[in-house]
Formats: structure tokens, C-alpha cells, sequence
């Protein structure tokens, strides 16, 4: 009985799904033809609210909701990763051997290449509003800058420069920060993300309003995200080793 129920209401939602899904294609302009009325609501609306980059608009303001529910889903993703690279009773922690060997060259270039990255990162996450970027992609570039450390070989001062606490909890409040933005919209005018703070000029860096403050909260969860997550199998290739049955007792002891 409980299957036929599940399997009716399963057949009802894919019915359901597929009229909703075949009336929204048959609304939807002709490939190829001169209307497009979605790309000239957005592409006013942008400018309306002084964000040169339309992209981060459509990201930070007019559905600002859709990527507080990405970045939600990105977190929540995370965090299921590390419980399931947390370390088990089998396990044991050892302190990593410095001196990987790593061409010369490498190490030259991971010198050269990490402060430009991380300057990169920043830039990418603070212009989001006037030039192509912003805090998704701006976070990965600052994260990918931070592990170029590893890649040159220097493992042990990626730990030190990146303490693994700090950024689960910055990572938690970027994703605070955005929906508190968001609520101080609900709180104002009624309506949830809207965007309360004054634009600005286009073209400015201070400009487009809470477009500028959700980018940067959305780089914090996303630099802290990534961290975590490399982190965790970083921590299960290099640190983590298997240990006899008979060693849970100190292993469990040294934890």
C-alpha cells in the first residue's frame, strides 16, 4: 500500500513537472530572433541600480535569493565532506616530514605566483560590482593562491597560514553575513534581499549598493569552503595513517 501511495505521488510530481517545464520552453523567445525580454529586464535593472557587471546584479540583487540557496547547498556540502574525511578510531595523526622534494623552478615560481594570486583573489571579489568576477569567483582564486604553498613544497606553512578553525568559522558567517543583508532588506521594505543601501555611481568601487557586501560574503564562505575542503584530503593523504586494532586504546588516548 505504502508503495503504490509513493509511486502515484511520484508519477503525479513528474507529470506535474514536465507540463509546468513544457509550458515554460513553449513561452520561451525563438532561438535566434531579436526578443529577449529577460537580457533587457537585467540589463536595465543593472544599471538602474549602478552595477556595471550585469552578471553580479542578476547574482547579488535581483535574485539574490537563488545564490543565498547556493551557497547554502555549498556549504552544507562541505561540511558533509569533513565528517566523512574526519579522522576514525583506526586512524592515527603523525606530524608531516618536511623536505618533499620539488624542482627548483616550482619553488620559484610558487614565490613569485602566490602574492599575486591571493592580490588577485581580493581584487576579483572587491570589483564583482564593476568588472567580471566576484565573491564565487574570487574565493576560489584566493584559496587556489593559498594552496600554491603546498604545491612548491611547503606544506607546513600552508597549516600555519591557513588554521583550519578560523576558516570553518568564517565560513559559517559569510553565510550569516549574506542573509542578514538580506533580512535587514526584509526588515526596511518588506521584502527579503532587497537592495537598501544607496548605489552610488556606476563604474565606482563603492557602487551598486548590497551588490559589493553579498560578493564579499559570498568570497568569505566560498575562500573558507574550499580551505576546509582541502584541508580534510590533504589531511587524509598526508597525515592520517592506519593503526592495528590493538593501538585504539592509545590511539584514543592521544586524541
Amino acid at each position: 500500500m505504502i508503495h503504490r501511495v509513493r509511486m502515484i505521488m511520484l508519477v503525479v510530481g513528474v507529470l506535474g513537472t514536465a507540463v509546468v517545464f513544457g509550458a515554460a520552453v513553449a513561452g520561451m523567445p525563438g532561438f535566434g530572433g531579436d526578443q529577449h525580454p529577460y537580457r533587457d529586464l537585467a540589463v536595465a535593472a543593472a544599471f538602474q541600480r549602478a552595477t556595471a557587471n550585469v552578471v553580479s546584479s542578476i547574482n547579488f540583487d535581483q535574485r539574490a535569493l537563488d545564490t543565498f540557496g547556493e551557497e547554502t547547498i555549498l556549504v552544507a556540502s562541505v561540511a558533509g565532506v569533513a565528517a566523512l574525511l574526519r579522522p576514525v578510531r583506526s586512524e592515527r595523526r603523525r606530524r608531516v616530514r618536511p623536505g618533499v622534494p620539488v624542482l627548483e623552478s616550482t619553488r620559484l615560481l610558487t614565490v613569485i605566483f602566490f602574492p599575486i594570486t591571493v592580490l588577485v583573489g581580493i581584487d576579483v571579489v572587491a570589483h564583482g560590482a564593476i568588472t567580471p568576477g566576484g565573491g564565487f569567483q574570487g574565493g576560489v582564486v584566493l584559496a587556489t593562491g593559498l594552496h600554491l604553498l603546498y604545491v612548491g613544497g611547503r606544506y607546513r606553512l600552508l597549516e600555519r597560514m591557513r588554521p583550519v578553525r578560523f576558516f570553518e568559522i568564517t565560513e559559517g558567517a559569510g553565510l550569516v553575513i549574506f542573509i542578514a543583508i538580506g533580512l535587514a532588506g526584509l526588515a526596511l521594505t518588506g521584502e527579503l534581499f532587497r537592495n537598501v543601501i544607496p548605489y552610488g555611481d556606476l563604474g565606482q568601487l563603492v557602487s551598486s549598493g548590497t551588490v559589493v557586501l553579498l560578493s564579499c560574503a559570498v568570497g568569505m564562505a566560498v575562500v573558507s569552503s574550499v580551505v576546509v575542503l582541502l584541508a580534510g584530503f590533504l589531511d587524509q593523504a598526508l597525515a592520517l595513517v592506519e593503526v592495528p586494532d590493538a593501538d585504539h586504546s592509545d590511539d584514543e588516548a592521544a586524541r
